[in-house]
């Protein structure tokens, strides 16, 4: 074990990199997890990932494999890396992994379209209920937020190790789930709108998701193979990226 006291040590100054800048990430290839809670995840689904934990004294800490570098610092030193404004106590630095778009024809059943959302708490709360509700998948186009952004990780819970990420063009995701025979249904209003209480859930389909402010692009909707409504209350204008998700996600699970 290695112990840091300066807020100066290069180490420091990586995870600062880290939680600050996409770039940086991609460069390194590395990403920053800010709590015990997904370091555990990370070491029960991917533990070869996981390259440096960082603790503060009386932090819990998992078993962790020879491989793992491990430092302890002051809770000021954490206080000064840490992303999050109540650190709790350990911060992992993780490998990141390629996402681009499979070659061969998907085999699973449901997927999720994520079409412009960035809201990094959005995308990950999405993930983690994709993650929770048997999704096989999760596509990002069109200028989503970064996968590995500490926000966007933080509300995953842990289902960035877990589920399946892809980053890719909207044409081009299009064209896999047509090769694939996977209906495209977007999350938009047209003459082709079905109630989402309506569908057919019981073949593979793809659901696309638009942004907070904008909904779909008008590139993602002219892919679309026919769109779904969500029914609510009138004095409800409109659901989040997150909330619609969930609502899709939750009818496909329950009618397959």
């Amino acid at each position: 074990m290695e112990t840091i006291s300066s807020r100066q040590n290069p180490l420091c100054t990586h995870i600062r990199k880290l939680a600050a800048s996409g770039s940086y990430r991609r460069d390194q290839r590395e990403f920053l997890c800010d709590s015990p809670k997904l370091l555990e995840e990370a070491l029960a689904w991917a533990p070869e990932r996981v390259h440096t934990v960082v603790y503060t004294a009386g932090a819990p800490l998992p078993p962790l494999g020879a491989q793992v570098r491990l430092v302890q610092v002051s809770g000021d030193v954490m206080r000064s890396i840490a992303p999050s404004q109540t650190p709790q106590g350990v911060l992992s630095i993780c490998a990141m992994t390629p996402h681009p778009l499979p070659e061969a024809p998907l085999s699973g059943k449901r997927y999720v379209v994520l079409d412009g959302v960035q809201d990094p708490g959005n995308v990950g709360t999405i993930l983690r209920t994709a993650d929770a509700l048997w999704c096989d998948g999760l596509f990002l186009v069109n200028g989503c937020a970064d996968l590995y952004n500490p926000k966007t990780v933080r509300s995953t819970m842990g289902a960035v190790f877990r589920c399946s990420v892809w980053r890719g063009g909207a044409e081009a995701a299009a064209a896999l789930f047509r090769r694939s025979n996977i209906r495209l249904y977007g999350a938009a209003l047209r003459s082709d709108t079905l109630d989402v209480r309506e569908m057919d859930w019981g073949r593979p389909l793809a659901l696309a998701v638009g942004s907070e402010g904008k909904g779909l692009s008008e590139e993602l909707l002219r892919l679309c193979d026919a769109t779904v409504r969500i029914p609510m209350s009138e004095h409800c204008e409109s659901l989040n990226a997150a909330a619609a998700a969930a609502v899709l996600l939750w009818e496909c699970t329950r009618n397959c």
